[in-house]
């Protein structure tokens, strides 16, 4: 009675001030659900989970659920970025040192908010952004921001600072200054244990090491931390429940940070099929990141296409090549922030044209195999009790990876953010 009351004073029927309904039946041409392609299935979303999922025929839409039909359409989960840095541009816009010694923050987090917006209308709903590169705790906020619903983007997980052996990181001008750098330095296995717990406190879900570098700007990498150093993180971390990754390029690097316990190692450019089968046998992960060393190439003035592959990438290639002889798992991420934020997917094509991969392995790569090893259980795939993040792009991604560039459609904890 009170509601007909109500209505009449407002001029507002009782069904008009009735909440949507809750369930949503996706209709698309097909569901890729992490591992498969079903032509003709359907998803049943209630609020923020995916509730049901299967062939149409067996899967009428319930009595009060509205429906949306996504013709000619595949629906896939949403995309997981292994490897990024909202807080950087692309450097043939600005130089890494410029943007580290620079930019302010301020600048740096406004430029950031549209980068988050571009990576999730690009069909990315999570992103691990492995670190702030100088721009200190500014991620926290960042992900604060997003999850609060001030600005769009994708969830996160974020390293904040990045931990780098004192003199090894950069920016790097002259002996003479003492700049400040894109990482936290830490020494010895208490100043660095100090340091994870430190970037622990601040809200890093993530530990990013440097297990190498180069110590001078002409010089190789270099392994930078010792055994006991790199050891002593991953146990810290992992006392806290974060998981610890490895910017390493280097045989020995890449040794070390295995031996630690790393779950992921990040480009690995030097690897070897030893260093590959230690990894596999270990269950670490390699993200290789090759659209970066794609982009700076051509930044520093390699014609693709025009003139002979540079070192750097031909060194890739036969890496590359033993990675996938050993068996070692593989993360997918393309160190975006290097190359503009929204073409994540120049990563996946980069896999797929020029490195031998099958467009069905990658789109696995970037949906369950991410989610399984980042261990993030609630997404990657289409199931019931999954995260409802949720694309739909036009054609078939699993035959043609160009497809991944067109996305149509984007839903993120059960609300569409992208149609």
């Amino acid at each position: 009675m009170l509601l007909l009351v109500l209505a009449a004073l407002t001029g507002t029927s009782f069904a008009q001030a009735q909440p949507p309904p809750s369930l949503l039946l996706l209709r698309p041409a097909a569901v890729f659900d992490g591992e498969t392609l079903h032509p003709g299935w359907v998803v049943l979303v209630d609020q923020n989970r995916i509730k049901a999922v299967g062939p149409a025929a067996q899967l009428p839409a319930p009595a009060g659920a509205r429906t949306l039909e996504l013709p000619g359409l595949t629906l896939l989960p949403g995309l997981i970025e292994g490897h990024a840095h909202l807080l950087l541009h692309p450097y043939n816009e600005t130089t890494w040192n410029d943007q580290v010694l620079t930019e302010s923050v301020a600048l740096r987090v406004a430029r950031a908010t549209t980068h988050a917006r571009r990576t999730l209308e690009a069909g990315f709903t999570t992103v691990r952004d492995l670190g702030s590169e100088g721009a200190g705790y500014a991620d926290v906020g960042l992900k604060q921001a997003i999850d609060q619903g001030i600005i769009p983007g994708p969830r996160l997980l974020i390293a904040t600072r990045a931990l780098v052996a004192s003199g090894s990181y950069g920016p790097k001008l002259n002996s003479d200054l003492d700049l400040p750098q894109g990482a936290q330095e830490a020494d010895g296995p208490e100043g660095l244990m100090r340091a994870v717990r430190e970037q622990i406190g601040k809200g890093a879900d993530i530990i990013k090491v440097y297990a190498d570098y180069r110590w001078g700007p002409d010089e190789p990498a270099r392994p930078t931390f010792s055994q006991e150093e790199l050891t002593l993180a991953v146990q810290t971390a992992r006392a806290a429940g974060r998981p610890v990754v490895a910017h390493a390029s280097t045989p020995e690097g890449m040794r070390r940070a295995t031996l630690a316990g790393v779950q992921t190692i990040e480009h690995g450019d030097g690897g070897t099929l030893e260093i590959f089968k230690l990894m596999q046998q270990r269950g670490v992960a390699l993200c290789p990141t090759v659209a970066a060393g794609d982009a700076v190439s051509q930044y520093r003035g390699w014609q693709k296409g025009q003139q002979p592959e540079p070192e750097r990438l031909l060194q890739k290639r036969q890496s590359m090549k033993a990675a996938l002889q050993s068996g070692v798992p593989l993360a997918f991420g393309g160190d975006v922030g290097v190359f503009a934020h929204g073409d994540n997917v120049r990563e996946a094509e980069l896999l797929v044209q020029e490195y031998g991969l099958s467009p069905l392995a990658v789109v696995r790569g970037f949906t369950s195999q991410n989610a399984r090893i980042f261990q993030l259980n609630d997404r990657g795939r289409i199931q019931p009790g999954l995260l409802a993040d949720l694309i739909a792009v036009s054609g078939d991604p699993t035959q043609d990876i160009a497809a991944l560039r067109r996305v149509q459609w984007v839903m993120k904890d059960g609300k569409i953010v992208k149609e």
